[in-house]
């Protein structure tokens, strides 16, 4: 069944097809659109599950992780500040191994308040132990749910797991989407079995208990990091499967007009199908340019980013986040990976863009490719660029002057 679907609505039909038992839900912008298509169906008698409007989001996440480790497929959905509202659930029930799926629609943090998105709200849990998958198209929020109840409750991961989507830009804008048969899904996703894992009410048992000295401590945590590194091979195996009940297949790493590129984008989010337009007309001037973009951020896909990039000459890392003081997350993440893997490593130039939901232009997609080919050429690295104009900065001045004529004229001083 094929259909034109928002973001928020393919969220909303995976959870659906993946028949999840209670969703715990508190409304914000721009998510909002999920939970209320869920109320829908279960009003309606389309949706067999239960579903409770929580307090809080810090409520809504503690509820979501109790509810999975009883066992039951639990779905919830969440944006910006209520994400950072349930942080300190976030780490909590990731240490519990408890799998569910969280859609994060990713819009910026205050201050200044905003609507629009960004991805510093769902990069600030990238330490937490929940997986990440980020998506690029409608389809992508779909199929990822799906993936991500399949790899989440995999005996050897037993997390968490976020699904991203940007808001706006995905949340509110329709595309056609396929919608699998629920017959296919069965197939890929039957019903959750936890096993010996989850609690009982005739046998009752403490979860996350105190432990003291750092030994145990010290156990427990990285057992939870190599159950997460656990997730690529089991994301590559569970995709296998999914292609056949599905035609469409995923990767931990997307590789677009990669394999002859001497210039490559790396970005993840909504803003990566811009990239691609801008690869396609560059490839027919003669450019040879391509993309790379992780849909697994966690696990960090190490070694299909390092095969992706051998032999290239430059790589333009487009940051839709800012970690202040520092610059852009990814452009960290991919040094990371990227330093002493080879003999010859390609150059990196960071590039912040995208803020607030800041459109990225064709033509500074073109400039990111030259100002890498020249840093490649020559070896000088340029800072960190933020992608902003001249205009934008004169406006963002003459704003700043009425503010000030306004401020003097109420009385208070410049």
């Amino acid at each position: 069944m094929r259909k034109l679907l928002t973001g928020n609505a393919a969220a909303a039909w995976g959870a659906r097809l993946a028949k999840v038992d209670y969703v715990p839900a508190f409304p914000i912008t721009p998510q909002t659109e999920i939970i209320e298509t869920i109320a829908h169906w279960i009003d309606i008698g389309q949706m067999d599950c239960r579903m409770v409007t929580m307090e809080s989001e810090h409520s809504m996440i503690t509820a979501a992780g109790a509810a999975a480790a009883t066992g039951v497929r639990v779905f919830t959905a969440t944006s910006s500040q209520g994400f950072l509202y349930g942080m300190e659930m976030i780490y909590t029930v990731a240490g519990w191994r408890t799998p569910f799926v969280l859609v994060n629609v990713s819009r910026a943090l205050s201050a200044p308040i905003t609507l629009e998105p960004d991805h510093n709200d769902v990069l600030a849990a990238r330490d937490s132990g929940f997986l990440q998958i980020h998506c690029a198209t409608c389809q992508e929020v779909l199929d990822s749910v799906l993936l991500a109840y399949r790899l989440g409750e995999n005996e050897r991961v037993r997390l968490p797991v976020i699904v991203n989507l940007d808001g706006f830009y995905l949340s509110f804008t329709r595309e056609p989407v396929k919608i699998p048969d629920e017959k296919n899904v069965k197939e890929f996703l039957p019903p959750y079995d936890p096993g010996e894992t989850h609690f009982r009410a005739g046998d009752p048992i403490s979860q996350g208990v105190v432990v003291l000295g750092g030994s145990q401590y010290s156990y427990f945590r990285y057992e939870t990091h190599y159950a997460s590194l656990n997730a690529l091979g089991v994301f590559e195996e569970i995709s296998k499967e999914y292609e056949e009940v599905s035609g469409r297949s995923y990767q931990p790493v997307e590789a677009y007009r990669v394999e002859d590129a001497e210039i490559v984008f790396f970005m993840i989010g909504s803003f990566a199908t811009k990239a691609k337009d801008a690869v396609d007309r560059l490839r027919k001037v003669g450019c040879k340019v391509g993309l790379l973009r992780p849909l697994l951020l966690r696990p960090f896909p190490v070694k299909p980013i390092i095969r992706a990039l051998a032999g290239k000459k430059g790589v333009a890392v487009i940051d839709q986040n800012l970690s202040l003081g520092k610059g852009g997350v990814l452009h960290a993440e991919l040094s990371s990976a990227l330093y002493g893997a080879t003999d010859s490593t390609p150059v990196l130039v960071s590039f912040i863009g995208g803020l607030g939901g800041r459109d990225i232009t064709r033509e500074e997609f073109y400039e990111m490719v030259a100002v890498t080919r020249k840093a490649s050429e020559t070896g000088e690295i340029p800072p960190p660029r933020l992608l902003y104009t001249a205009e934008e900065l004169m406006r963002m001045k003459g704003l700043q002057s009425i503010a000030r004529v306004a401020r003097q004229k109420g009385g208070g001083k410049s």
